[in-house]
């Protein structure tokens, strides 16, 4: 951190205490309230972040170009900033919810069945899950209901920030294992029946694979392929979004089955391709609360890691 240029490290640690001041206050003010304030602050942003908000234009132009009029898409990219502010406040607010009861209160789930009866064949379970809604909070409803997932996610630029993120999905029994480390880990949890959850929804500098992803070529992270295809682990999805009632919704759907026909390779994209077609349907379905502001087809072909 030290040998960051003094403008980086002005603006990390103001969005640090930021960060930790927005904490503090979450749990101070009704939910609804807390919520709309959240709102407004994703409305703030927008306004004063030109380089994201002209990303997830870009993005939500490149996706949705055909089908939307530009007014729309624009109006879109403002509801995605909104959504955004929303679902960061229940993160925050979240970080003082102690039991499942609580948590109750303002997430439903739905298709737990799917997760048993994925259980039930022992070979291991793994979230396929996507940087869509309030998405951390998955973490803490799998880890309230006793399924100790790992939390296979990316480090953030600083360390503070850092920190707070891996303390939180740490909690309750959940462990945070950062992205192309501790593999050997991540492969027994699976072995002894256990449950991991990762995000293959980002462009990211890990082994990928060029597939599909809104019609587009995307480089798209092959380490849940991977670990499937090795372990025989059942790959369920999850996803979560806030809804017009006012409360979370966390769905967790049937497994995918595994293709596997001997050539490693093949197996490799057929296999990728399906999780990102799953992945393509959810955010169809909720647009406007996934991360456009990601640079998601950044990498081109022959720039990847394999």
């Amino acid at each position: 951190m030290a040998n960051r240029p003094l403008k980086k490290r002005i603006k990390y640690t103001a969005l640090y205490y930021f960060v930790r001041f927005l904490i503090f206050i979450a749990n101070l003010l009704p939910r609804k309230v807390w919520l709309a304030f959240c709102g407004w602050l994703g409305k703030l942003a927008y306004v004063v972040s030109p380089k994201p908000r002209k990303r997830a234009i870009y993005h939500l132009g490149l996706a949705f170009g055909k089908e939307r009029s530009t007014q729309e898409i624009i109006a879109l990219s403002k509801r995605v900033f909104v959504m955004l502010g929303k679902n960061g406040g229940d993160i925050l607010r979240s970080l003082k919810v102690r039991s499942l009861s609580d948590l109750d209160q303002f997430l439903v789930t739905h298709g737990i069945e799917h997760y048993e009866r994925a259980y039930t064949k022992g070979k291991g379970v793994m979230f396929l899950t996507c940087h869509l809604g309030a998405f951390d909070l998955q973490i803490t409803n799998m880890a309230l209901r006793g399924l100790n997932p790992n939390i296979v996610g990316t480090a953030l630029k600083d360390e503070r920030l850092n920190e707070l993120l891996w303390q939180y999905r740490n909690a309750y029994g959940a462990v945070a294992i950062e992205r192309g480390k501790e593999s050997v880990r991540l492969f027994k949890a699976l072995k002894s029946g256990g449950s991991i959850a990762i995000l293959i929804d980002q462009d990211t500098k890990v082994k990928s694979r060029f597939v599909e992803f809104f019609g587009m070529k995307a480089a798209t992270p092959i380490g849940a392929t991977v670990l499937a295809l090795r372990t025989g682990a059942a790959v369920v999805p999850t996803y979560i979004y806030l809804a017009e009632d006012g409360k979370q919704h966390m769905h967790i759907l049937p497994e995918i089955p595994l293709v596997i026909t001997g050539d490693e390779e093949t197996d490799l994209l057929v296999n990728t391709q399906n999780f990102t077609t799953i992945t393509e349907e959810i955010v169809r379905k909720h647009p406007e609360q996934w991360v456009w502001m990601h640079e998601r087809w950044k990498t081109q072909p022959g720039e990847e890691i394999r």
